[in-house]
């Protein structure tokens, strides 16, 4: 699979896509000025405890305080708050913890008051961004990620990613990790580590103790609600944790972020820096890769596959819910449970690219087609499991209901990405109308060509439709009839009908009848 990371960088924001055999399978959006970001530090401050939820809002700058549950404390919240407390009264003179005491963990089934008081300062960790109208949800179990490790302060375990399956190679890491990691830091190794030798862990690892250290050194003199450690920018971020050999390229629009990541991946993976260029051309690099159409057909209420069959998506705040729909998909030579196993196989696929592409997180509820065949129950089943796995996100797939429903939970720790991709166009009573995005209307003509022809055999001679998409096809006469003629074998003339509606087409047989496509 070859994976093309493109960049494009705005006065507001850098937009982040992530294409995978150029299919738009992650998109991630950063403003400029974001400063809570999942991995963040801060030195916060305890507002106030509410015993009934067993929690404490913290404020750490943003407009809505923090939410941090008992749970959240981690069994090493003496250790942190112990930490804070020598490093605040100038008893700590390094960041290092070769002479740090560690505490005994805390109680399990604890109550918050007996480990925070009102006005106390607290570092802490963003674990969900700020959503909605709630506040960011924060931890104090402290982590910094780099390349192949993850340190983990105030423990002394090492701990080996489940995704590497041969024990021989747990074991050479655990070993490796254990010769190399300081006391009273705990490592967590990363998928990525695998077969990688000493020194590349090394270097990741001083490079993780440094970031402690700048940490350390950021709580000295600190007032909070304050930032003490900063994670890597979104693109840098996404760069640590999914880059590997099938990355073909990484193209950025400017040039200040390019030399940025060109230098950050020298860093981690030196032989891969090649593969970043800056893109020059004049038009948007989105709409040069074909990022901005994939956008306008990837978002919005409804979701057209390839096939003709079609998901609709909604959204409630308590979960979100997908139909899938066979649209025109139907084959003759087919049964109705083919057809249906059909669809919905191709539907897990899209489904799985949308939960990673809109990053939708809580419960997710999709109504499949029903299926009669237990075992095409449980093949569906097998493939939704398939194709989740490429998702970094933590989630669980319940097998599907008696009503052929299945369930998913999906790990949420940022905002849902939500792209208006509806347009208003006029109407001809002078007001305007909510219509799909223009730019997809050529591909629904196209698929209803497709359909007709191949799957109705039908002899489509003509399509009627707005004079702008009549003049729109001609201009490129080439890239359309001449392909329908040489796919097709016939010649099919386009029709200008002043009487329609922008985004409304017909197809007309050989008989000069009405092709009715769904």
């Amino acid at each position: 699979m070859k994976k093309d990371l493109i960049v494009n960088v705005t006065n507001k924001e850098v937009e982040i896509a992530l294409l995978e055999d150029k299919k738009l399978v992650e998109l991630h959006k950063e403003k400029h000025n974001n400063d809570y970001t999942v991995g963040d530090l801060y030195l916060g401050r305890v507002k106030k405890l509410v015993p009934g939820l067993n929690a404490a809002f913290v404020d750490v700058g943003y407009s809505k305080d923090a939410f941090l549950h008992y749970f959240d404390l981690g069994p090493q919240a003496a250790n942190v708050l112990s930490y804070l407390g020598d490093v605040r009264s100038k008893k700590a003179n390094a960041s290092n913890l070769k002479n740090f005491k560690l505490l005994p963990d805390i109680d399990k089934g604890g109550n918050i008051k007996e480990v925070l008081k009102p006005g106390q300062e607290i570092l802490v960790q963003i674990a969900k961004e700020p959503i909605s109208t709630k506040g960011p949800r924060i931890s104090t179990e402290l982590s910094i990620a780099g390349r192949y490790l993850v340190l983990v302060p105030f423990t002394d375990k090492v701990s080996v990613s489940s995704k590497i399956k041969h024990r021989k190679e747990k074991d050479r890491l655990r070993r490796l990790v254990h010769s190399i990691k300081p006391n009273n830091f705990g490592i967590i190794v990363r998928t990525v580590a695998e077969n990688k030798k000493v020194a590349d862990l090394d270097r990741d690892l001083r490079e993780l103790l440094q970031k402690w250290d700048e940490c350390f050194h950021n709580l000295k003199g600190a007032n909070p609600p304050v930032r003490v450690l900063g994670e890597l920018d979104r693109t840098s971020a996404l760069l640590r944790d999914v880059l590997n050999d099938s990355f073909n390229n990484i193209v950025v629009n400017e040039e200040k972020l390019y030399k940025e990541i060109q230098n950050y991946m020298k860093s981690i993976s030196p032989d891969q820096a090649k593969i970043c260029r800056q893109y020059k051309g004049k038009k948007s690099v989105f709409d040069h890769f074909g990022v901005e159409r994939q956008i306008k057909g990837s978002f919005g209420k409804n979701v057209t596959m390839s096939s003709g069959a079609y998901l609709v998506v909604e959204h409630t705040e308590a979960l979100h819910v997908i139909d899938v729909n066979s649209g025109n998909t139907a084959k003759k030579e087919d049964s109705q449970e083919r057809n249906a196993l059909r669809t919905n196989l191709e539907a897990a696929e899209e489904i799985a690219r949308q939960l990673r592409l809109r990053d939708m997180g809580g419960i997710i509820v999709v109504d499949f087609i029903d299926m009669q065949d237990s075992n095409n129950r449980k093949t569906l089943f097998n493939k939704v499991n398939e194709v989740m796995k490429l998702d970094r996100a933590k989630h669980y797939v319940l097998p599907p209901s008696k009503f052929g429903l299945v369930q998913i939970t999906r790990q949420r720790v940022r905002p849902e990405m939500d792209i208006k991709t509806a347009e208003e166009i006029p109407t001809k009573d002078g007001d305007t109308q909510e219509v799909q995005a223009t730019i997809l209307l050529i591909d629904d003509i196209e698929n209803a060509l497709r359909f007709a022809i191949k799957d109705q055999n039908e002899k489509v001679a003509l399509i009627k439709a707005h004079p702008f998409i009549d003049a729109y096809f001609k201009q490129n006469k080439k890239k359309y009839q001449w392909k329908w003629f040489m796919n097709y074998k016939r010649w099919i003339k386009i029709q200008p009908r002043t009487a329609y509606p922008l985004m409304k087409f017909k197809l007309i047989n050989a008989s000069n009848e009405e092709v009715t496509t769904n």
